[in-house]
């Protein structure tokens, strides 16, 4: 019986507070035909991350020396999974707001070839706690991919995706800063199905986010105009499973 390889990874900055508890609730072993690894992406923490993470059953730590940004993290994130030859990647926060135990319902529609880039959706499920700024800021962002796209979208922000391999070897991310609007907005450019589903949020507990408003406006604004008026090519199926990415400072303490 041939298993499917899946990696979840988390970019983390900081966040010792709170990755562990999420690692240890990534589900392993709920499916005989799925192996799952988990991926570390640290983002030039200067805590106790790494540790925590290799402590809680991390396999693999990636360390950036210094802070590179969540755009930049996920970018490597997805290269990895690639490299390590992955047939579904995860990305989750690492901020335990998200439900790592739902990663089963999260890449059932990849499982099943229904879908190449699932989200989890707190607007379709939770999201009870959320502070209002935050709520509106995501309604206005999310509202700007749907126009975009002519697609209906609920959660235009959300840290909590899944990708074929296919799709992982297709994305782009074309900033830094930050991941959420560009890299739908590229997938769905490019012919991938996407698909949401709901999701339970939970509040931060520990930890800070590095989303400040006034950087976050400057910085995705104009990565969407850049994303939308860059030609882009539409997916092409790929008859071999091999490494299209090079693997670089990696390391595994």
């Amino acid at each position: 019986m041939m298993q499917q390889k899946v990696i979840v990874f988390l970019p983390a900055h900081n966040e010792e507070e709170s990755i562990a508890e999420v690692i240890k609730k990534i589900p392993r072993d709920f499916n005989p035909r799925v192996q799952v690894e988990v991926l570390v992406v640290n983002d030039g923490s200067s805590d106790r991350t790494v540790e925590q993470s290799l402590m809680a059953g991390a396999d693999y730590i990636y360390t950036f020396e210094k802070n590179q940004g969540l755009g930049a993290a996920v970018r490597k994130g997805l290269e990895l999974c690639v490299e390590k030859k992955a047939d579904i990647g995860v990305m989750i926060d690492a901020d335990n707001e998200y439900p790592a135990e739902q990663i089963p319902e999260l890449i059932e529609p990849i499982l099943t070839g229904t879908s190449d880039y699932v989200m989890g959706s707190r607007f379709m499920g939770t999201i009870k706690g959320m502070k209002w700024n935050r709520r509106l800021g995501n309604y206005c962002f999310t509202l700007l991919q749907a126009l975009l796209l002519r697609k209906w979208i609920y959660d235009g922000q959300s840290g909590m995706r899944a990708f074929s391999r296919q799709a992982m070897m297709e994305a782009e991310i074309i900033h830094d800063y930050n991941y959420a609007q560009v890299l739908t907005l590229n997938l769905i450019r490019k012919g991938f199905r996407m698909k949401e589903i709901p999701i339970h949020y939970q509040v931060r507990k520990a930890g800070e986010s590095f989303i400040k408003f006034r950087a976050y406006m400057t910085s995705v604004l104009p990565a969407i105009i850049k994303e939308m008026t860059r030609p882009v090519r539409k997916r092409r199926v790929y008859l071999e499973q091999g490494s299209v990415f090079p693997l670089m400072n990696n390391k595994k303490d």
